[in-house]
């Protein structure tokens, strides 16, 4: 890995230059001065999904849901968990695929809930259907 990373806000979308040494430091935006990682899921639209993808130099996990998904609820409380406990390693995100046909369409999620692992603007891992904490967490760190 690189001394460097570039980080993007999931708040403003800023890109953040981070020491990877620092990483681990709790790192905030120089834009919006919010936390880079806060432990929990960021929702993505489509700018925000490319922003996210193309240039962060951390492995991005997202989660294809819906809201009026059973599995998907049921997850979610997993998918968090994760992300406290794997960020800043990775980057955690949900698309509502509702809301984000386009996105859902472009990646070709036929089921959901859909995880796939993104690095360097690729995807790199999929998996469809709901898993628990231990699952995920083995899956990403398997993955990424």
């Amino acid at each position: 890995m690189q001394d460097t990373l570039l980080i993007v806000c999931p708040h403003c979308g800023a890109a953040n230059r981070v020491p990877q040494a620092r990483l681990n430091e709790k790192p905030n935006c120089g834009r919006c001065k919010a936390a880079l990682f806060d432990g929990h899921p960021a929702e993505l639209d489509a700018a925000a999904f490319e922003a996210q993808v193309a240039r962060s130099d951390v492995p991005v996990v997202v989660d294809f849901w819906a809201p009026w998904c059973g599995p998907c609820r049921v997850m979610a409380p997993a998918f968090a968990q994760a992300a406290k406990a794997l960020e800043p390693g990775y980057r955690f995100a949900k698309v509502n695929t509702e809301e984000q046909p386009q996105l859902a369409s472009r990646f070709g999620i036929r089921s959901i809930p859909t995880l796939a692992v993104f690095r360097n603007g690729r995807e790199i891992a999929r998996q469809a259907g709901a898993m628990d904490h231990a699952a995920l967490v083995r899956w990403i760190q398997a993955k990424a």
